[in-house]
């Protein structure tokens, strides 16, 4: 049998965390004792109320039947909830739909609305679901919105081209780059929308993951908002749940619908359990800010950050401390995969910039999900690797 891939297939390229996780597996099989800050999948626990909430309601056999595809009312009504506890905006659970991680509702989403050849903006460097699975395997043709240094990781919009396009994809705090952006370029950002009939797709993953007194808002806390965006949240790196599969999105209604048409044809929504565990975590915020877990993990990820940070400036890098996410953006001054190989080469593995796009080049990811006592012997490999010199 001749067993040939359909030509969007063929288009992808290699995606590059199963590439390095692949890397990795092959070190650690040479016996290399190694520390992956390169993934990021946090290395904490659940809290408790996810544990404790998660053995009560998998053991209910009234929780294994199908849900609906939109997810069940009560998690819908939970969402709606914390967000108004949360960014203090309204959202009807008619405004809510449950994902199976965020990166599902992020390729349904522009299955439901990108045509062969529309145009999609996609941050560069940025998460390569965007351009592949969200752009490419729907026939869409991903253009890159350059995100540089000198402009804070930030879209110049008047340098984007917007003919023939469908769609936007935006990310902040963002990953890879640890940048974030405050509600004054929110504004301009659904402006741009609003006047190019342009579909915003809003990530706001790491929402949760913020240091130093600052807050991530919602797009929807901007006027005019609702006309144009979704915006996606997950409760994997707030809840430490990356392998439960839980999100959600809210936003325009119509723009939702055709995101529940999509998923009605191929999945049957989250497991049920799960979004009763998911609805209590969110109940655990309150009206004046994030719950006592989530403070307490946003503490151990910024003095992980410190001593990372700290210690790449005495090395004589020049990196600031972000003010969210559980990333470090590093600009390593050369080729990033040949940087990313020499730390492999003492036992580090970090993210090369350019698997992100061709604007990552000269940068590499590190992650913090690691304890501290891996993070400070990662530092000292580093510094190894620079007194061989």
């Amino acid at each position: 049998m001749n067993i040939e891939y359909s030509e969007r297939l063929k288009k992808l390229p290699p995606y590059l965390f199963a590439e390095i996780e692949k890397l990795i597996h092959e070190k650690r099989d040479q016996g290399l004792d190694l520390i992956s800050l390169s993934i990021g999948d946090p290395d904490l626990p659940p809290p408790k109320v996810v544990l404790d909430t998660i053995k009560k309601e998998a053991a209910d056999p009234k929780n294994h039947n199908y849900s609906l595809s939109q997810g069940e009312p009560f998690f819908r009504e939970a969402v709606s909830v914390w967000c108004k506890k949360r960014f203090n905006i309204d959202i009807s659970k008619e405004e809510v739909i449950g994902l199976l991680g965020s990166k599902e509702g992020l390729v349904n989403i522009a299955r439901a609305f990108v045509n062969p050849g529309d145009r999609v903006l996609v941050p560069d460097p940025g998460y390569p679901v965007y351009s592949n699975s969200s752009a490419i395997l729907n026939d869409g043709i991903p253009v890159q919105i350059p995100l540089v240094q000198e402009n804070k990781f930030l879209p110049d919009l008047e340098k984007l081209n917007t003919e023939k396009v469908k769609m936007m994809f935006l990310n902040y705090p963002n990953n890879p780059t640890s940048a974030i952006m405050d509600k004054k370029f929110l504004s301009q950002i659904v402006d741009f929308a609003k006047e190019n009939n342009i579909i915003l797709c809003y990530d706001n993953a790491y929402s949760e993951i913020c240091f130093d007194g600052y807050r991530a808002p919602s797009i929807f806390e901007v006027d005019g908002a609702m006309e144009v965006a979704v915006e996606f949240h997950s409760c994997s790196k707030t809840f430490n749940m990356t392998g439960d599969r839980i999100a959600f999105a809210i936003g325009n209604k119509q723009l939702l619908n055709g995101l529940n048409k999509i998923k009605s044809q191929v999945d049957s929504g989250p497991p049920v359990y799960i979004q009763k565990v998911a609805a209590k975590a969110l109940e655990s915020y309150t009206d004046t800010g994030p719950p006592e877990f989530l403070k307490k993990n946003n503490s151990i990820y910024s003095r992980r950050r410190d001593i990372l940070v700290d210690h790449l400036n005495s090395m004589g890098f020049t990196c600031e401390k972000p003010k969210a996410t559980f990333y470090v953006w590093l600009n390593c001054r050369c080729n990033s995969l040949k940087f990313a190989n020499k730390l492999l080469d003492v036992g580090v593995a970090v993210t090369p910039g350019i698997g992100f796009g061709k604007h990552g080049e000269n940068f590499v990811r590190f992650s913090l999900t690691q304890p501290e006592e891996k993070i400070k012997e990662a530092c000292n490999r580093l510094s190894v690797l620079t007194e061989s010199k």
